[in-house]
């Protein structure tokens, strides 16, 4: 199954793990050693985040070694960007109407 990627940055767990290893490759051990919950927890973490295209897992003799993928939080920040645009705007009239309010000008005097 392909799970959508806000579906992996959902639970604070994945997206702690998503930290980790934006900065280096973990095995599946030192990934679990950073979280109080059990080995499988962290394996069913990890299965949702490379069904979703997050983390790779690159096999190394018995080692699997997990590496972030970052590229599909593109789909993330294009999403958020639409609300951003929209917010700044609100907040620009809100200041603007404030900046021209007589009742808040006598304020800051």
């Amino acid at each position: 199954m392909r799970r959508d990627v806000f579906q992996a940055i959902a639970d604070p767990t994945r997206r702690q793990i998503i930290g980790l290893l934006a900065n280096s490759s973990l095995n599946l051990n030192a990934i679990a050693d950073n979280f109080d919950i059990s080995r499988p927890a962290i394996s069913k973490h990890i299965r949702i985040l490379t069904e979703c295209g997050l983390v790779t897992i690159r096999q190394d003799g018995r080692e699997r070694f997990c590496s972030a993928d970052l590229r599909q939080l593109k789909t993330v920040a294009d999403w958020t960007a639409q609300y951003h645009e929209f917010w700044t705007q609100k907040l620009d009239a809100l200041e603007n109407y404030l900046a021209k309010s007589p009742k808040h000008r006598r304020k800051k005097q």
